[in-house]
């Protein structure tokens, strides 16, 4: 077995294009995930600007992942019988355009709105890259494309995440989403010049109708399998994250000067970890590494979601442990999924996978908004450790849901 892994370590480089299209899906990952990303930093700003409560920001947050899920569904059936080039081109402006749009809300009913639009077409990029990988790269080599993809997450946080934090608090919270789509728009240009025609799948005709082949990819139960385990891997993160700035500023003492220091070093550490969970999830056994990060990041979440004034060092380690778990978790669970689809299906599959995966994350953040409590804008979160114990019990029942994936995977 290692001497196989030598061999395809060998054997399966990376060609220029293949590198060229790796950074192309990194950079719409970066900007996609940046405007998911950037309303937990900004939360604390806008629920005291906009006077927002916690239900309220946290439907903002599920409005996003809720529609981002119905569109990622509706759009499934669909997936495979087109150009995966045109459709990345479609969605992608039409995120650009929502995004813009959330630069001009000036109250919540249109916030919410805007939140809506960037989820309808925001949440079906990360599908479409997911495919586009299938289809470009053998198994040998996801876990490491998957890895690079991922760093876009990091990314978000090492430069994206500070600036934003940094030009909001010269120039309103408005700025970064302006900040994106001038970002976003550079990048569909270049999808437009650079990327090749993505239409091998399109040869593997399916006798199916879109409803058809969207129902059929629902039904078989393998990939229910596959879709049960993605969906429990977001719960937890979409139950946590938008809470993140308002409970590390009312309950731990951190400054808003110092909220951008503690995004970028979690960033940084995301970005140095990703190439090496993937290089190590190609290597090792991915279940090994997934239930050891679960473990960890149990762990962590326990004593973290407990404390209460501490000083910003442990404030920082415990958010670098975050980031190690869930990094080692996401990479090899993204990666076993993406080997159940036959080639046929992978773009329903990859749809479905990641609405599913949204609209989990929608029940988790407007669920969270229901169990945290602030009394008034500057008061500390209340009853942020239930959700950690919560999540803890989430991560159990994922570490069984990806064994069953495991199994499929050896059997099919």
């Amino acid at each position: 077995m290692t001497l196989i892994k030598e061999i395809s370590s060998i054997k399966f480089k990376f060609s220029s294009y293949e590198v060229f299209v790796i950074l192309l899906l990194a950079l719409t990952q970066f900007t996609v995930v940046l405007d998911f990303m950037v309303m937990s930093p900004l939360g604390d700003m806008l629920m005291k600007s906009m006077d927002l409560s916690t239900s309220q920001f946290g439907l903002c947050v599920s409005a996003y992942a809720f529609s981002a899920g119905i569109s990622g569904l509706l759009m499934a059936g669909f997936a495979d019988r087109f150009d995966r080039k045109r459709v990345l081109l479609f969605f992608y402006i039409g995120f650009i355009a929502g995004t813009l749009f959330c630069s001009l809300a000036d109250t919540y009913p249109l916030l919410l709105l805007a939140r809506i639009i960037t989820g309808i077409f925001g949440g079906v990029i990360g599908s479409i890259s997911m495919a586009i990988v299938t289809d470009m790269f053998v198994i040998e080599k996801r876990g490491r494309v998957i890895g690079y993809l991922q760093m876009g997450f990091g990314g978000s946080q090492v430069l994206g995440i500070p600036i934003s934090l940094y030009i909001a608090n010269h120039w309103g919270w408005q700025s970064p989403f302006l900040m994106i789509v001038g970002l976003a728009c550079l990048i569909w240009f270049a999808i437009v010049m650079k990327l090749k025609p993505i239409k091998e799948h399109l040869v593997l005709k399916s006798e199916r109708n879109a409803i058809g082949h969207l129902w059929y990819t629902l039904t078989l139960r393998k990939y229910r399998i596959g879709f049960l385990a993605t969906a429990f891997l977001s719960l937890g993160g979409f139950m946590m994250m938008p809470w993140g700035s308002a409970f590390a500023i009312n309950n731990l003492n951190v400054t808003s000067q110092q909220l951008p220091i503690l995004y970028m070093i979690s960033g940084i550490t995301a970005l140095l970890i990703m190439p090496v969970i993937g290089k190590l999830s190609d290597r090792f056994d991915k279940f090994t590494i997934f239930t050891v990060a679960s473990v960890l990041l149990s762990i962590v979440i326990i004593i973290y979601t407990n404390l209460g004034p501490v000083a910003f060092w442990v404030v920082l380690l415990m958010n670098l442990g975050f980031m190690v778990g869930i990094m080692s978790r996401m990479v090899p669970a993204m990666a076993l999924s993406s080997a159940l689809p036959e080639k046929q299906d992978r773009g329903a599959f990859m749809g479905i996978n990641s609405s599913l995966q949204q609209i989990a994350g929608g029940i988790a953040a407007a669920f969270g908004g229901m169990v945290v409590v602030q009394k008034d804008k500057f008061s500390p979160l209340e009853h942020y450790d239930t959700l950690g114990y919560i999540i803890v019990f989430i991560s159990i029942v994922s570490i069984f849901l990806i064994l069953r994936v495991i199994k499929l995977i050896k059997y099919s």
